[in-house]
């Protein structure tokens, strides 16, 4: 282990083409694997409807918590390093995708502008965000709430577990 400081990061995963639990499953444990994070907890994994573009296959989504000594930036670049790894192709907004990872929040950080806005600008609208970070992350607070109370008002129609418990992905 490292001297540095761990954080505490919340990361979004989702897709909708191939077999997006494995490839979210394969893209926890390779963050697990490394020595500067580590996965807490794991959401369900969800099934939910496409959002923004929706003339497409369903997705699945799932949220976790871990900590990291990578600032935020290099945090988001693992992820899209995972991302390309996994043959992800940025086509078209909100499009289908083989995976999508997002940093959703990052303990003590709150920027705006540049590549990376946290936290994430849109999570608080997104009931397939909100659903899978209140199983991990119940009572962290976004924008002076918690994300309990972001997810009553979110919008959820449709959305189902797809999973029974957090350890999905050790499995899948």
């Amino acid at each position: 282990m490292s001297s540095e400081t761990f954080r505490r990061a919340t990361l979004g995963l989702g897709g909708n083409i191939g077999d997006p639990a494995h490839a979210m499953a394969a893209a926890l444990r390779a963050l697990d694997a490394r020595a500067d994070c580590g996965v807490l907890a794991v959401s369900r994994l969800y099934r939910t409807p496409p959002w923004g573009k929706t003339d497409q296959d369903w997705f699945f989504n799932a949220c976790a918590l871990i900590e990291t000594t990578l600032a935020p930036e290099p945090l988001l670049d693992i992820c899209l390093g995972i991302e390309r790894d996994m043959k992800r192709e940025r086509i078209e907004r909100w499009g289908p995708r083989t995976i999508d990872i997002d940093v959703l929040t990052y303990e003590g950080v709150e920027q705006a502008g540049g590549r990376l806005e946290l936290p994430h600008p849109r999570m608080t609208e997104r009931g397939f965000v909100l659903m899978p970070l209140a199983d991990v992350a119940p009572s962290l607070m976004v924008e002076g709430r918690p994300v309990t109370a972001w997810l009553e008002a979110a919008d959820v129609s449709g959305i189902e577990p797809a999973s029974v418990g957090p350890d999905w992905w050790r499995t899948t």
